[in-house]
């Protein structure tokens, strides 16, 4: 690489200084180690374009390189002073960086999680705290897990575990966060956090709609025909439903407030409860006459 300054920083001899300045923000955002860990080219690459910035956002060392006073690492070129031998011109020592700003330019580019003044490893700069990488799981849950809340374990990188708590009322692919409990920052940073997607597994009697629970209860033809009061499962145990004579296969039900209770808003789902008339898997002959003398009585035909 060029070790010419304004080469390195992509910028003309004729830059301003807001030019300059500009130049090397887009380049530390490429290059900066933080973001390129174990990237040596780019850590290299960084350091040197911190070098041309150290020289060119000075504007006394900027006039002095430009003058042929200074080299493109910022040192002096040596002069022959007669009989005195070699004189060096004074250059200013680290504390020039502290003077250019270094710190607000990374504090600008990178937020609170970066420190130092901006210079890879290996030289002044020292790594600032760096948030930990966040980590995801997938956990099956039950439905009815999922519609009351539990608590679980989860199996934690390294054979640790976890415990947490799975909310009442919480939906398919819905992902719980648990702050600080990712990987581990570095350099005093935070940890990140572990992200939990929830899996849920379907039910043979219930299915969710929204914060609705619908199931299909099969009845009886006596039932059906005469009414009565039949036992109803719901997501928090057993009742009873009153269904009246003459009831139809299809026909639905409500029971209010036996839904998944919104967490949100307060407000509890209902159930509806969709019969279905099934009949014995035989027919006695008792049912079969009483079925054929009514019907030749009644000659009723549902699909006139």
């Amino acid at each position: 690489m060029s070790s010419d300054p304004y080469s390195v920083l992509g910028v003309t001899r004729g830059a301003t200084e807001k030019d300059i300045q500009r130049a090397f923000r887009g380049l530390a955002k490429k290059l900066h180690p933080d973001l390129n860990p174990g990237d040596t080219a780019a850590a290299e690459r960084f350091k040197k374009v911190s070098q041309a910035y150290e020289l060119l956002g000075d504007a006394d060392k900027r006039r002095r390189f430009d003058a042929g006073e200074l080299d493109g690492s910022g040192e002096p070129r040596h002069t022959y002073a007669g009989a005195g031998g070699f004189h060096g011109a004074r250059t200013r020592g680290h504390g020039a960086a502290e003077d250019m700003g270094f710190g607000d330019i990374f504090s600008d580019l990178f937020g609170a999680q970066r420190g130092g003044r901006g210079y890879p490893s290996g030289g002044p700069y020292q790594a600032g705290p760096t948030r930990g990488q966040d980590i995801r799981y997938t956990l099956d849950v039950d439905f009815l897990e999922a519609v009351g809340g539990t608590r679980k374990r989860v199996s934690m990188p390294g054979g640790t575990a976890l415990d947490m708590n799975v909310p009442e009322g919480v939906v398919d692919g819905q992902v719980l966060r648990l702050k600080g409990k990712g990987r581990a920052g570095e350099h005093g940073g935070p940890a990140g956090d572990a992200l939990v997607e929830i899996k849920v597994r379907p039910n043979k009697q219930f299915e969710r709609d929204g914060d609705d629970i619908r199931t299909e209860l099969p009845i009886s033809i006596d039932e059906a025909v005469l009414g009565g009061k039949i036992e109803v499962p719901t997501i928090t145990g057993s009742v009873n439903l009153s269904i009246p004579k003459g009831t139809n296969s299809g026909q639905t039900f409500r029971l209010r407030g036996k839904g998944v209770k919104n967490t949100t808003t307060g407000v509890t789902g209902d159930q509806f409860v969709s019969v279905a008339i099934v009949l014995p898997d035989e027919i006695d002959d008792g049912l079969s006459y009483f079925l054929t003398e009514w019907r030749q009585e009644n000659g009723y035909n549902p699909r006139r």
